[in-house]
Protein backbone atom coordinates (compact mmCIF):
# COMPACT_ATOMS: atom_id res chain seq x y z
CA UNK A 1 0.00 0.00 0.00
CA UNK A 2 1.29 3.42 -0.68
CA UNK A 3 0.26 6.97 1.02
CA UNK A 4 0.11 10.06 -1.70
CA UNK A 5 -1.01 13.48 -1.57
CA UNK A 6 -2.57 15.61 -3.80
CA UNK A 7 -4.90 19.26 -3.63
CA UNK A 8 -6.51 21.48 -5.64
CA UNK A 9 -8.53 19.38 -8.42
CA UNK A 10 -10.85 21.76 -8.49
CA UNK A 11 -13.18 19.34 -10.39
CA UNK A 12 -16.05 20.65 -12.35
CA UNK A 13 -14.33 24.21 -11.71
CA UNK A 14 -14.32 26.44 -15.25
CA UNK A 15 -12.50 29.34 -13.18
CA UNK A 16 -9.40 27.04 -12.71
CA UNK A 17 -8.82 26.47 -16.84
CA UNK A 18 -8.27 30.25 -16.56
CA UNK A 19 -7.33 31.48 -13.62
CA UNK A 20 -4.46 29.18 -13.37
CA UNK A 21 -3.91 28.30 -16.63
CA UNK A 22 -4.39 24.69 -17.14
CA UNK A 23 -3.73 22.79 -20.29
CA UNK A 24 -7.25 22.10 -21.52
CA UNK A 25 -9.93 22.59 -23.71
CA UNK A 26 -12.97 22.21 -21.85
CA UNK A 27 -13.79 21.53 -17.60
CA UNK A 28 -14.84 17.92 -19.12
CA UNK A 29 -11.54 17.22 -20.93
CA UNK A 30 -9.91 18.62 -17.40
CA UNK A 31 -12.25 16.01 -14.92
CA UNK A 32 -11.62 13.22 -17.83
CA UNK A 33 -7.49 14.08 -17.24
CA UNK A 34 -7.46 14.02 -13.44
CA UNK A 35 -9.41 11.09 -13.07
CA UNK A 36 -6.90 9.29 -15.62
CA UNK A 37 -3.95 10.44 -14.20
CA UNK A 38 -5.50 10.01 -10.49
CA UNK A 39 -6.39 6.33 -11.36
CA UNK A 40 -2.58 5.82 -12.99
CA UNK A 41 -0.57 6.84 -9.84
CA UNK A 42 -2.99 5.19 -7.63
CA UNK A 43 -4.22 1.56 -6.83
CA UNK A 44 -7.54 0.15 -5.17
CA UNK A 45 -5.20 0.08 -1.86
CA UNK A 46 -3.29 3.02 -1.91
CA UNK A 47 -4.38 5.58 0.82
CA UNK A 48 -4.52 9.29 -1.04
CA UNK A 49 -4.92 12.85 0.79
CA UNK A 50 -6.73 15.36 -0.40
CA UNK A 51 -5.50 18.65 0.98
CA UNK A 52 -8.20 20.41 -0.12
CA UNK A 53 -10.50 22.20 -2.96
CA UNK A 54 -11.59 18.60 -4.77
CA UNK A 55 -14.53 20.00 -6.46
CA UNK A 56 -16.83 22.83 -7.38
CA UNK A 57 -20.09 21.82 -6.75
CA UNK A 58 -20.80 19.35 -3.77
CA UNK A 59 -23.23 17.53 -5.09
CA UNK A 60 -20.68 16.06 -7.76
CA UNK A 61 -18.14 14.74 -5.29
CA UNK A 62 -19.23 11.24 -4.62
CA UNK A 63 -19.53 10.76 -8.78
CA UNK A 64 -16.25 11.65 -8.55
CA UNK A 65 -15.50 9.60 -5.43
CA UNK A 66 -16.92 6.55 -6.81
CA UNK A 67 -14.27 6.51 -9.60
CA UNK A 68 -11.54 7.55 -8.40
CA UNK A 69 -8.92 4.57 -6.75
CA UNK A 70 -7.80 4.56 -3.29
CA UNK A 71 -8.82 4.92 0.46
CA UNK A 72 -9.69 8.65 0.04
CA UNK A 73 -9.04 11.40 2.92
CA UNK A 74 -10.05 15.49 2.61
CA UNK A 75 -8.70 18.07 4.12
CA UNK A 76 -11.02 20.62 4.01
CA UNK A 77 -10.35 23.55 1.30
CA UNK A 78 -11.85 27.43 0.95
CA UNK A 79 -13.28 26.12 -2.27
CA UNK A 80 -14.82 23.16 -0.68
CA UNK A 81 -18.34 23.49 0.11
CA UNK A 82 -20.36 21.52 2.84
CA UNK A 83 -21.39 18.70 0.60
CA UNK A 84 -17.82 17.78 -0.16
CA UNK A 85 -17.25 16.70 3.20
CA UNK A 86 -20.39 14.83 3.46
CA UNK A 87 -20.26 13.05 0.42
CA UNK A 88 -20.23 9.28 0.76
CA UNK A 89 -16.41 8.06 -0.07
CA UNK A 90 -14.03 9.54 1.85
CA UNK A 91 -13.10 7.31 4.71
CA UNK A 92 -11.94 10.89 6.92
CA UNK A 93 -12.46 14.52 6.20
CA UNK A 94 -11.01 16.89 8.81
CA UNK A 95 -9.17 20.61 8.45
CA UNK A 96 -5.72 19.63 9.43
CA UNK A 97 -3.62 16.41 10.31
CA UNK A 98 -0.42 15.06 11.59
CA UNK A 99 1.21 12.08 10.58
CA UNK A 100 4.37 9.59 10.21
CA UNK A 101 5.89 8.62 6.77
CA UNK A 102 8.68 6.96 6.19
CA UNK A 103 10.27 7.90 9.36
CA UNK A 104 9.54 11.36 9.03
CA UNK A 105 6.58 13.60 10.52
CA UNK A 106 3.86 15.51 8.00
CA UNK A 107 1.91 18.29 9.07
CA UNK A 108 -0.82 18.50 6.40
CA UNK A 109 -3.25 21.07 5.93
CA UNK A 110 -4.92 22.62 2.57
CA UNK A 111 -3.01 26.16 3.07
CA UNK A 112 0.81 26.93 3.92
CA UNK A 113 1.97 27.41 7.27
CA UNK A 114 4.53 30.21 7.99
CA UNK A 115 5.55 27.98 10.65
CA UNK A 116 4.31 24.63 11.98
CA UNK A 117 4.65 21.86 14.57
CA UNK A 118 7.58 20.43 14.97
CA UNK A 119 9.18 22.66 11.79
CA UNK A 120 12.59 23.14 13.68
CA UNK A 121 12.91 19.20 14.37
CA UNK A 122 12.25 18.24 10.69
CA UNK A 123 8.82 18.26 10.33
CA UNK A 124 7.65 18.48 6.68
CA UNK A 125 4.67 20.67 5.81
CA UNK A 126 2.56 19.41 2.61
CA UNK A 127 -0.20 21.66 1.39
CA UNK A 128 -2.14 23.20 -1.51
CA UNK A 129 -3.69 26.23 -2.03
CA UNK A 130 -0.98 28.37 -3.73
CA UNK A 131 -0.83 26.50 -7.28
CA UNK A 132 2.66 27.00 -7.21
CA UNK A 133 2.66 30.98 -6.62
CA UNK A 134 3.91 30.80 -3.40
CA UNK A 135 7.62 30.30 -2.43
CA UNK A 136 8.26 27.74 -0.20
CA UNK A 137 10.11 28.02 3.20
CA UNK A 138 12.36 25.00 3.93
CA UNK A 139 10.70 21.21 4.18
CA UNK A 140 7.31 22.99 2.74
CA UNK A 141 5.93 21.59 0.46
CA UNK A 142 2.68 22.04 -2.36
CA UNK A 143 1.24 19.21 -3.62
CA UNK A 144 -1.26 20.71 -5.93
CA UNK A 145 -2.23 18.87 -8.99
CA UNK A 146 -0.96 21.85 -10.90
CA UNK A 147 2.75 20.93 -10.18
CA UNK A 148 2.40 17.19 -9.60
CA UNK A 149 1.19 16.05 -13.54
CA UNK A 150 -2.28 16.27 -12.03
CA UNK A 151 -1.99 13.23 -9.95
CA UNK A 152 -1.13 12.60 -6.49
CA UNK A 153 2.08 11.71 -5.45
CA UNK A 154 3.98 9.50 -2.73
CA UNK A 155 6.51 11.59 -0.19
CA UNK A 156 9.70 10.20 -2.23
CA UNK A 157 8.42 11.59 -5.40
CA UNK A 158 7.95 14.88 -3.56
CA UNK A 159 11.25 14.77 -1.91
CA UNK A 160 12.72 14.11 -5.32
CA UNK A 161 12.23 17.38 -7.15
Amino acid sequence: MAVLFTSDTHFGDHRTLNIHKRPFGSVAEMDEALIAAWNAAVGPGDEVWHLGDFARKGEAAEGLLARLQGRKHLLRGNNDPPETAAAAGWAGVGDYAELEQDGRRLVLCHYPFRSWNGQHRGAINLHGHSHGRLKPLPRQFDVGVDLRDWRPVTLATILEA
